[in-house]
């Protein structure tokens, strides 16, 4: 079997092995012949990040399990729609880190002007994050379906159908995209872009070309700023590999 020429660390902030399961099949179907798609799970945080509190506890999570995988890997993307801790995984890691919200609202923007997303819940922190990403201005509505993340890993067909009717109604309004919120969402747009009059953004397809295109410009790691990597110190009771990352000077 022939080496991946680029290898590529999905890293899911939620603990469901089934929704890491959907962002990398996700990620498979639109990576190059020559890239690996390497999945991981936090081994300790929440099962679905749903609120606030549980997004503060994912970030350490998912910081450990990027420090504990990242060796041998080209670049990262967290597989998680909130882009959780995706400012302090840039300055930790010695390689690109993209988050697939923040790579979907890039890919919206070059597809016209105005763009709206559907997902699950938790529409404020949504907003949050577009904003923070400096996109807010780009954001026309977010639509809320009635399901869950556990609804598109054990129906999806039904779940579809529900993404369908907010979709359009987002293109109705006036959206140029739509962006489908939630990485339990990935890959569900191929299977409904017929069905909806403007193009349906996967964040993780998004993210993964982006990775493939920053890895292949080779550009390096800042030394100074904000993300360069943090200076050397001790800390208490964290996991061996962060504990290490963090400790580096």
């Amino acid at each position: 079997m022939r080496a991946a020429l680029m290898r590529i660390l999905l890293a899911n902030a939620n603990t469901t092995e089934a929704v890491t399961a959907i962002c990398a099949a996700s990620a498979r179907a639109v990576a190059a012949a020559g890239t690996e798609i390497v999945p991981v799970t936090p081994r300790f945080g929440p099962a679905i990040i749903s609120s606030r509190a549980e997004n503060a506890i994912a970030a350490h999570g998912i910081l450990d399990c990027l420090a504990e995988h990242h060796e041998g890997c080209d670049a990262a993307i967290l597989a998680v729609s909130y882009d959780t801790a995706l400012g302090a995984a840039r300055q930790l890691l010695p390689i690109p880190v993209i988050g697939m919200t923040e790579a979907a609202c890039m890919a919206a923007c070059l597809l016209g002007g105005r763009f709206g997303l559907v997902t699950f819940s938790s529409a404020d922190l949504y907003r949050e994050v577009i904003t923070a990403h400096g996109f807010a201005q780009r954001l026309s509505r977010i639509a809320i379906v009635d399901a869950t993340p556990y609804d598109a890993a054990s129906d999806p067909d039904a779940v579809a159908r529900k993404v369908v009717i907010a979709a359009r109604s987002l293109a109705a309004e006036g959206a140029d995209a739509v962006l489908l919120g939630g990485a339990a969402l990935a890959g569900i747009g191929t299977r409904i872009q017929a069905e909806v009059p403007v193009p349906l953004v996967d964040g993780i397809a998004a993210a993964v070309k982006l990775a493939e295109a920053m890895v292949g410009l080779g550009l390096p790691k800042p030394r100074t700023g904000g993300f360069a990597a943090p200076v050397g110190r001790a800390s208490l009771a964290l996991g061996d590999a962060l504990a290490a990352m963090l400790a580096r000077r």
